[in-house]
């Protein structure tokens, strides 16, 4: 029984109701990674899911402080290791800065394209693994198709197909095989019709949008409040994007779009919703998909008018000359970029020896988990699952 007979009370039947405790995890389908969650529950009614975290922690920022500058880049794969292109531009950038390092211009070029293919990438991964957590298994195919392209190209420049440690402080570690530009722009000739095709199968079905819609809604102020980063933030309407707002890179160069939730409006990708639930942090991510292959195509643009110009040239290198041994003056330095998950943030303290006296490292996943025991409050059980899909965590970037 789930309740009491109207007009009778507990005492009358003889029942005595409690809330129950169950752990959701670590290892469970739907957490995306070892979290688990200590769900508080009145029946099927969650009275609040208390994330668990630490089951990965790695002591990565500890580890930062007692291997050099350049040896830490591979571990930067393994912050986030679905967008491991991102996650070595976020560290570059900090170093770079602190030690007062250019990068050549093909190099900038070069970086912008691959973290643009890797935002992708990982789009793809939360899309359809979202639409495989409310149970539709076939889009989580069609995505991973998708994804296993931009592998494939990965593959082609770095050897890599995961953890691809291809930046380097001071620019990337290869230059691209002749006519990779071409390839790219295929690949978002590919791309387009068949994110048209992904919205058919699943964006627009009536039982997907009931089990998104006004569930796990963050108003703006809470976002902001909460500290959440990227799509999780810009699916609230706040427009706060890294790469418009604190360009770095080539990204004041380009032109795109910061799509943001339009809950409520009856003219938006949302109007059976409220703003800030679940589905507009889903539509966020359908849209940044169609905004970055805007700007790939834009930048091999870019890549060919760089291919005209002599291998000699300064701004046909890929990478800085530096000394054998990376010695980084002294002084202190926070660098964001704007990754797949939301801002990705580096503190870096230097000492003036080869290694940093301090890293610590920000990220978006943390601030998104400190928000699930308010969000899903009063949720059913199944809708807890809608929730943590939607703010797109991985686990590396929680524990570290």
């Amino acid at each position: 029984m789930n309740g009491p007979v109207p007009g009778m009370s507990e005492a009358h039947i003889g029942i005595h109701t409690e809330e129950m405790v169950l752990s959701m995890g670590p290892h469970h389908p739907s957490t995306h990674g070892v979290l688990r969650l200590e769900v508080t529950t009145d029946g099927e009614v969650v009275a609040g899911a208390r994330p668990d975290i630490g089951y990965l922690h790695r002591a990565i920022e500890k580890i930062a402080e007692n291997i050099d500058y350049r040896q830490f880049m591979p571990y930067t794969d393994r912050v986030d290791y679905l967008c491991a292109m991102n996650a070595n531009h976020a560290y570059a950038l900090a170093v770079e800065k602190l030690a007062g390092i250019k990068v050549p211009l093909r190099a900038e070029i070069l970086r912008v394209l691959v973290a643009e293919l890797n935002r992708i990438s990982t789009h793809m991964i939360c899309l359809g693994a979202l639409a495989m957590d409310m149970g539709a298994y076939t889009p989580f195919l069609h995505a991973i198709c998708h994804r296993e392209l931009v592998n494939d190209l990965f593959e082609e420049v770095c050897g890599a197909r995961l953890t691809y440690n291809y930046l380097t402080i001071g620019g990337v570690g290869d230059d691209v095989l002749a006519g990779f530009a071409d390839k790219c722009e295929q690949f978002a000739d590919y791309l387009t019709p068949k994110m048209t095709e992904f919205n058919e199968l699943i964006t627009g079905n009536s039982i997907f949008q009931d089990r998104l819609c006004t569930v796990g809604v963050v108003t703006g102020e809470q976002a902001i409040n909460w500290g959440l980063v990227g799509p999780n933030l810009r699916g609230s309407g706040v427009r706060w994007d890294v790469r418009k707002n604190e360009p770095y890179s080539l990204y004041d160069k380009l032109q795109f779009e910061v799509p943001v939730g339009d809950g409520g409006d009856p003219k938006g990708s949302n109007p059976a919703g409220t703003l800030g639930d679940s589905y507009d942090r889903y539509m966020v991510r359908i849209k940044e998909v169609g905004e970055s292959v805007r700007i790939i195509r834009q930048v091999c643009a870019m890549l060919r008018e760089n291919d005209k110009l002599p291998p000699e040239h300064p701004d046909r290198q890929c990478q800085t000359k530096l000394p054998p041994r990376l010695k980084v003056k002294r002084g202190e330095v926070y660098v964001r970029s704007e990754n797949p998950r939301g801002e990705t943030g580096y503190y870096i303290v230097s000492d003036g020896t080869e290694k940093p006296l301090r890293t610590k490292i920000r990220t978006g996943s943390f601030t998104a988990v400190n928000c699930f025991e308010e969000v899903t409050r009063g949720l059913l059980i199944a809708d807890v699952v809608a929730v943590i899909g939607s703010f797109d965590i991985v686990l590396p970037e929680v524990d570290r």
